[in-house]
């Protein structure tokens, strides 16, 4: 049988507010919905939600478009290109982002939207409400979009996970023509993400995708920050 994923976004979700319970509303829309959520299935939760319920908002001038400008330097650990209003820096996750990841779109008018502090803890508290709330075991995934070095475009990669891998390691296996792999390290969360976005969209009000048919054994403990975020060290652009 070919591999096949099933990919929808949760409809009912609605406007999320700091210190709603983000797991409990994302359940509760599914069932009521979809039917529920299962084993198995892979939560994909966009990061403007999780910081809206973690209370990541902080006030800005409506009327001044560069008023967040501030909250960029205070979020970055290092800038590394300025271009007019355009700051690429390295924020204290490690990411290497436009702006520090901080966002005006899809919140209220005169707040902006930081990171969460710990996207990886934010998807083990969702997976963990999930399981108490459904019972049911779930992975998730938050995820945010970004720009691509040397690429035109943007897409959704993974800030966070939990209960699945974040890399899919081929290094030893051996290719179709049967050589070694010696290098090919997957990014498994950052292609699911992507995947996710095409039913979310930017201005769907759906803020939740569920994928379904994720082979099983890409399932286990994982961190975005330990996987993902290249050590400085091995970076030879920085």
């Amino acid at each position: 049988m070919s591999p096949r994923l099933e990919i929808f976004g949760i409809e009912g979700i609605g406007e999320v507010r700091p210190r709603d319970d983000l797991a409990g509303i994302i359940a509760a829309a599914a069932a009521e919905h979809h039917g529920g959520l299962r084993d198995g299935d892979v939560l994909v939760v966009t990061q403007k939600v999780v910081s809206k319920a973690e209370g990541k908002l902080v006030a800005v001038d409506p009327d001044d478009p560069r008023s967040h400008k501030a909250l960029v330097e205070a979020e970055s650990v290092r800038v590394l290109r300025r271009r007019g209003d355009l700051v690429i820096s390295e924020t204290k996750h490690g990411f290497v982002c436009a702006n520090a990841g901080i966002d005006l779109s899809n919140v209220e008018l005169g707040y902006a939207a930081l990171l969460p502090d710990d996207s990886d803890r934010s998807a083990r508290r969702i997976r963990d409400g999930i399981r108490a709330r459904a019972g049911v075991e779930v992975a998730v995934i938050v995820s945010d979009t970004f720009g691509r070095t040397w690429r035109r475009g943007l897409t959704d990669v993974a800030i966070g996970c939990a209960g699945i891998g974040a890399i899919l390691d081929h290094r030893g296996t051996t290719d179709t023509q049967g050589r070694e792999l010696l290098v090919t390290e997957v990014a498994v969360v950052d292609e699911l993400a992507g995947a996710a976005d095409l039913v979310l969209g930017k201005a769907s009000g759906r803020p939740v995708a569920v994928i379904r048919g994720v082979d099983e054994r890409w399932f286990r403990t994982s961190s975005v920050r330990d996987e993902i975020v290249r050590d400085p060290a091995e970076d030879l652009f920085r």
